[in-house]
């Protein structure tokens, strides 16, 4: 189905899709061009997958493109990625020639065509190498949190950030002191998606029974990468402690993503973990699920977000979209989406993830009452609509450098 902007008015409200217009309005001189590392798995790839669209019926001629890369490099920006996050990896001599050397290539192969250029997170930090020759507004878009970052791969990217136009982070918190302007944009689900539309009843439950899921019993769920900074052994010993007080079953479900070769053996691990427990149900999910995706959160009675490190866990808004209770951990933009005691509940370990979850399962009402309100709160603040805004203004800022107010009218 083509989706155009106005099919978001009943949802968003009219008032915001008028925003929308007037902002628009003064940038369609521009052209925006966005570069990731992968079209698909991730948020960033199905953020811009939706966003995309939408820019272009405002008017806007958004482009996106991907990097190129082998696996070895995906191994280089996989552990850059962890050690940005704060994780101990051991990074060599010959990692940094390796990124050194991808991005010579892309620099070589890749149109780059936008009056503004939103570079999407590491992997393609080092295109800014053409700004000097080719001018534009380049704008660093980081998803991750670097606060606490590795000091030899923040040391070594640094130097390509401090040349952008200006750089945009998710949250406050995860940002670093930059010589260039800094702009904060919450990342967004898309309500209208597959991922997120509303279910017939009887096709969620044609999906739980594919899976051998009782819809009778509770269901505990976690979608994500298979990624040991999303703490998939932790949900495993949450369930099990809950368990002993309340009949439960589990999924994990996710898939993999070019860019991330380490999630083959994170599966590995978390089969192991799940053997001989019938009620636990490990799923690994191809591209394009969606639809059983979507109907496997709506088929929960709570869904956790045990992050160990996050970005911003845009499988979050998705569940509290639903109206399910979230129990995540109390990190990255888990923070902002779950409101401790009201959308959910923020923890620290397995043993504070069983109790919540205990606590969740013996009150049913306090569970539908806490989804009911974390869809208010994806409402007001994570819905695409106003992701779209975020990025225009930012293109409008790019273009008034220094200006403490830029007159709409």
């Amino acid at each position: 189905m083509t989706v155009h902007l106005d099919n978001y008015r009943e949802i968003a409200g009219a008032e915001v899709l008028d925003e929308l217009h007037i902002v628009a309005d003064r940038v369609r001189h521009l052209s925006l061009q966005n570069i990731n590392s992968t079209p698909v798995g991730g948020g960033v790839a199905e953020i811009l997958t939706r966003m995309i669209p939408l820019l272009k019926d405002l008017g806007i001629n958004a482009s996106w493109d991907v990097i190129k890369g082998d696996e070895a490099f995906f191994n280089v920006t996989k552990a850059f990625h962890n050690a940005l996050h704060g994780a101990k990896e051991t990074i060599t001599d010959e990692m940094l020639d390796c990124f050194r050397e991808n991005t010579e290539m892309n620099l070589r192969d890749m149109d780059l065509h936008g009056d503004v250029m939103f570079i999407h997170d590491p992997q393609p930090a080092g295109l800014i190498a053409r700004r000097r020759e080719i001018g534009k507004k380049w704008a660093w878009r980081c998803h991750i949190d670097v606060s606490t970052p590795d000091p030899r791969v923040w040391n070594f990217l640094r130097p390509m950030v401090e040349q952008y136009d200006a750089s945009l982070f998710s949250m406050p918190d995860f940002a670093q002191r930059l010589p260039i302007p800094q702009f904060m944009v919450w990342p967004s689900i898309d309500p209208l998606a597959d991922k997120n539309r509303e279910l017939e009843p009887e096709f969620i439950r044609t999906v739980l029974e594919k899976y051998e899921i009782d819809p009778k019993r509770p269901l505990l769920t976690q979608i994500s990468r298979f990624d040991r900074l999303k703490d998939p052994l932790g949900v495993i010993a949450a369930y099990r402690l809950a368990k002993k007080k309340h009949d439960c079953q589990l999924v994990i479900a996710g898939g993999g993503a070019p860019d991330d070769p380490e999630g083959a053996e994170v599966l590995r691990e978390v089969h192991e973990a799940a053997e001989g427990d019938p009620d636990i149900k490990v799923l690994l999910l191809p591209p394009f699920s969606d639809l059983e995706i979507n109907a496997l959160v709506r088929g929960s009675t709570i869904v956790f977000q045990k992050s160990l490190k996050e970005g911003f866990g845009l499988t979050v808004s998705e569940a509290l979209w639903k109206r399910k209770p979230v129990i995540g951990g109390a990190v990255g933009g888990i923070r902002v989406q779950v409101i401790n005691g009201v959308t959910g509940f923020l923890v620290h370990s397995p043993e504070g993830a069983a109790s919540r979850a205990a606590q969740i399962l013996a009150d049913p009402e306090f569970g539908r009452q806490m989804g009911e309100n974390g869809h208010q709160h994806v409402k007001q603040n994570f819905l695409l609509t106003r992701h779209v805004k975020d990025y225009l203004l930012v293109m409008l800022a790019l273009e008034h450098p220094g200006a403490d107010i830029v007159d709409l009218v």
